[in-house]
């Protein structure tokens, strides 16, 4: 009876030590983009660089200055605005039937005294999340395609064919859906509005497609680029803006 009982606890010990081993293993080759409470992740970013992220200019307009840094003990994007105005792109695409969702935080300091999303003059934000969509010729009409083409020559790409913005509005309009006064291949849909949550954090989560159908009435193409911005230019106006986290997911 005794050696039976030795020979039991080696035997248990190299199953608990297997069953172990085998944990670490599956934790290791898990793909860091599921997650049970989000489904499928494309990406989950809380700006500890900016290392997947480039800055596009607009022409010869002074550019938008973005960093990552601390704020408030976390790591987040700072977006500072004095009179310009410039694109910070991540970049990848992504498929947005595959990953339709995003959850967002920010908070900016102000709006702007000016800003007025009906006229060009007042068409700046102290913050902006774009969803860009590619250029599709057979579905927009002759004017919109000769403002892209201008806007392409000017600007050069990546000049988007549509593009889904979630603004912080600076004016309170009640308004669901906001064609952009350049052109109607932008809908802007103000979450945030006016100046009564200035520096308090503001969490959303959003869904691309149904937003997109909504706003132009039929599906959008299924690759997008994700840009954020905070820009001033129009109204020479200045402002910060911070965003702690940004997750693109599904929710299956």
């Amino acid at each position: 009876m005794p050696e039976r009982r030795g020979s039991f606890f080696p035997y248990f010990v190299r199953c608990w030590v297997f069953a172990c081993s085998l944990c670490c293993l599956l934790l290791s080759v898990a793909p860091f983009e599921s997650n049970k409470a989000w489904g499928a992740v494309f990406i989950d970013e809380h700006f500890a660089s900016l290392a997947r992220w480039h800055v596009h200019l607009f022409g010869d307009k002074p550019p938008s200055s973005y960093s990552a840094t601390l704020h408030e003990g976390q790591s987040c994007l700072l977006m500072e605005s004095n009179n310009s105005a410039s694109f910070l792109v991540l970049n990848q695409e992504f498929n947005v039937y595959e990953y339709p969702k995003i959850l967002w935080r920010w908070k900016v300091s102000n709006v702007y005294r000016k800003g007025d999303s009906s006229r060009t003059d007042g068409d700046d934000y102290p913050a902006r999340l774009y969803i860009m969509f590619p250029y599709d010729p057979d579905r927009i009409s002759f004017m919109e395609s000769f403002k892209y083409h201008v806007a392409l020559a000017i600007y050069g790409p990546p000049v988007p064919g549509s593009s889904i913005n979630y603004i912080w509005d600076n004016r309170v309009t009640n308004a669901t859906i906001i064609p952009n006064p350049l052109t109607s291949q932008v809908q802007m849909i103000p979450v945030s509005a006016g100046p009564s949550l200035v520096n308090t954090w503001q969490t959303y989560t959003v869904d691309i497609v149904r937003d997109y159908r909504k706003a132009f009435g039929y599906d959008p193409p299924p690759l997008a680029t994700l840009a954020v911005m905070n820009d001033s230019d129009n109204t020479g106006e200045s402002s910060k803006s911070w965003i702690s986290f940004i997750r693109i997911f599904n929710s299956k």
